[in-house]
């Protein structure tokens, strides 16, 4: 059996390779570091099954194409996937299964390390020092403990990061349609206008759908405690980028951190450092010195990358002896 990888990189063919020959698994794997999207799906001839990211293009005119060279299944190496028409692939019959939860604490830590790092100016400090420039005149912070953390969508990730926020001392606020009843020993679940009004830091842990796309835009943003800081490291469309941008230049918002874009798919996951970046949004963000963006670098650890090996592994398995799936995409579980 044959699997297309698309948006490749060498770590993926690194992780991968290892969780191939530890159980000793005779799939062929073919890497492809450009992106899935209609023009290059003929990429994947001959394969039975290829394995996605979550900037790669699975919508009906791909899918097409891909059925019509026999792909029979859609492994995706992430938990998202509003990049997948679903109603698509279940009408040409294609297994698609995901990785709902790899390592929430990589994700949930990189939010926290984002955070100290804009409250802190550790970043600021640490080119100062380089020039030696030892003076603390710009740099000042707040003390996180006492403090009022706001998450919003109290999944993995979401409880992971509400444990650590209430490690240093924060009073914890959730907000979530669904609650999940592990959230009651870490916090307080309230309407999300009241975590916007009280929380210093509101940090995003929700998927992306139709309810939630631009969750935090004009309205949202002017409903927040002034001079709060917002911090999304789950799915880029949960912000109105322009929205942002407005409510920093008028200090409603008070520092910005992202580890996801809306447009991201045309920047992250390359080195673009020679280019001139034609994306006057994100050429704005850029600017602002109380804004950090990292390029979608949450899930990036050993354990988080040998753990979405794995998994994907595992339901490959599942496609090929035709059981039962516990990952498999909706409508077709």
């Amino acid at each position: 059996m044959k699997l297309a990888m698309f948006s490749s990189q060498p770590y993926d063919r690194r992780f991968f390779d290892e969780a191939r020959a530890a159980r000793n698994d005779d799939v062929e794997l073919h890497y492809h570091a450009t992106a899935l999207n209609a023009g290059t799906a003929i990429l994947a001839q001959g394969c039975t099954a290829v394995c996605v990211f979550v900037n790669d293009v699975l919508d009906a005119a791909t899918l097409e194409v891909l059925h019509g060279l026999g792909v029979r299944a859609l492994l995706l190496r992430c938990a998202g996937f509003n990049n997948v028409d679903l109603q698509a692939a279940a009408g040409y019959g294609m297994f698609a299964a995901r990785v709902p939860a790899y390592s929430p604490e990589a994700v949930a830590e990189h939010a926290l390390a984002m955070i100290q790092t804009l409250n802190r100016h550790t970043h600021r400090a640490w080119a100062r020092v380089r020039e030696g420039n030892f003076a603390l005149e710009g740099l000042l912070g707040m003390t996180l403990h006492g403090k009022t953390a706001g998450i919003v969508g109290t999944g993995k990730i979401g409880l992971a990061t509400a444990r650590i926020l209430k490690g240093f001392g924060c009073r914890v606020l959730g907000y979530d349609p669904y609650p999940s009843p592990a959230f009651a020993p870490l916090g307080t679940m309230v309407p999300l206008d009241r975590l916007l009004a009280e929380a210093d830091i509101v940090s995003l842990h929700c998927p992306l759908t139709d309810d939630t796309r631009h969750l935090i835009d004009a309205t949202t943003l002017a409903t927040m405690k002034r001079g709060a800081m917002l911090v999304n490291t789950s799915r880029g469309g949960l912000i109105d980028t322009p929205a942002v941008i407005a409510a920093l230049k008028s200090r409603q918002l008070g520092a910005l951190a992202i580890d996801v874009y809306e447009q991201e798919s045309a920047l992250f996951f390359h080195d673009h450092s020679g280019d001139i970046i034609d994306d006057d949004v994100f050429g704005r963000l850029v600017t602002f010195p109380n804004v950090l963006i990292t390029g979608h670098q949450g899930f990036f650890t050993i354990e988080a990358l040998r753990e979405i090996a794995s998994i994907t592994f595992d339901n490959l398995d599942c496609f090929r002896r035709g059981g039962i799936c516990a990952n498999l995409l909706p409508p077709l579980s």
